[in-house]
């Protein structure tokens, strides 16, 4: 066992050729911070050896998966600059090093998968949840715009319909409400989901691995097609840019701290 991020992340490997990365954060709900996203950017690339380690699993310590970022804490002051250095830089790389890594990973959803911690589920291969998970995109409910790249991701997920569905509501689904759409592909009674996962991962790492490493590499080719001009690309990332110096994200932040009812002003 390798103790990642002051502990806060932990790489163990429960199965031939399966290496797990379990995020272990419970005084924040297991939010990812900047340590935990830059170990992570850095232990992925570290786990393509060969055929060492032909599968990936990321879960959560206790009984939830993530809640998201981790911006309660950042100063008033500074809040702008910090809550989008946060998501725009560790946040990205981490998510980017998921998508890349060249073999299958599976994410074992062990409880609550909030904001950033939906993304990071959506982007690894698979998905197990336990059944009393709840899966949601809080940003309409922060005054965030959320990034065009992980806006994308859900669209190739769910599509864009339900892409729409989980952005503009902001509701956190049920985890068979979340299997019928796509967003997980099974779900296993609640404590059943580390033994589970590692036998799913234990099944992917069994497999040829030319083969599961070509077949992920051919469907993600042909699934990623040019889609946005520079142009395009440019506005999007100034839409995004624009809500961190809005009146609404920083009045989202604090009522979601204070559980109450968000004051909008639309500015």
């Amino acid at each position: 066992m390798e103790e990642l991020a002051g502990g806060k992340l932990v790489l163990d490997h429960p199965a031939e050729a399966v290496a797990r990365l379990t995020i272990s954060n419970p005084e924040r709900r297991n939010a990812l911070d900047h340590d935990i996203l830059n170990a992570l950017a850095e232990v992925l690339p570290r786990l393509d050896r060969g055929i060492e380690v032909r599968c990936v699993m990321i879960t959560g310590a206790g009984e939830i998966f993530s809640a998201g970022y981790d911006i309660a804490g950042i100063p008033e002051d500074t809040f702008a600059e910090d809550a989008e250095a946060l998501v725009a830089h560790p946040f990205h790389a981490a998510m980017e090093a998921v998508s890349a890594h060249p073999y299958p990973v599976l994410c074992a959803i062990n409880g609550h998968c909030l904001g950033g911690g939906l993304e990071l589920a959506v982007r690894c291969d698979l998905r197990l949840s336990t059944m009393s998970a709840k899966l949601g995109m809080p940003p309409a409910k922060l005054g965030l715009i959320y990034g065009h790249t992980g806006l994308q991701k859900f669209i190739d997920v769910v599509g864009y319909t339900r892409t729409k569905e989980l952005f503009l509501t902001g509701r956190n689904l049920s985890a068979p409400r979340a299997m019928a759409i796509g967003l997980v592909h099974d779900i296993v009674p609640d404590g059943e989901l580390a033994t589970a996962a590692v036998e799913l991962a234990s099944e992917v790492a069994g497999n040829a691995p030319l083969s599961t490493r070509g077949n992920k590499r051919a469907i993600e080719v042909l699934n990623s097609y040019p889609r946005l001009t520079e142009e395009q690309e440019r506005e999007l990332v100034e839409l995004r840019r624009s809500c961190f110096e809005s009146e609404d994200f920083r009045e989202g932040i604090r009522a979601f701290a204070e559980k109450r009812k968000p004051q909008w002003r639309g500015r």
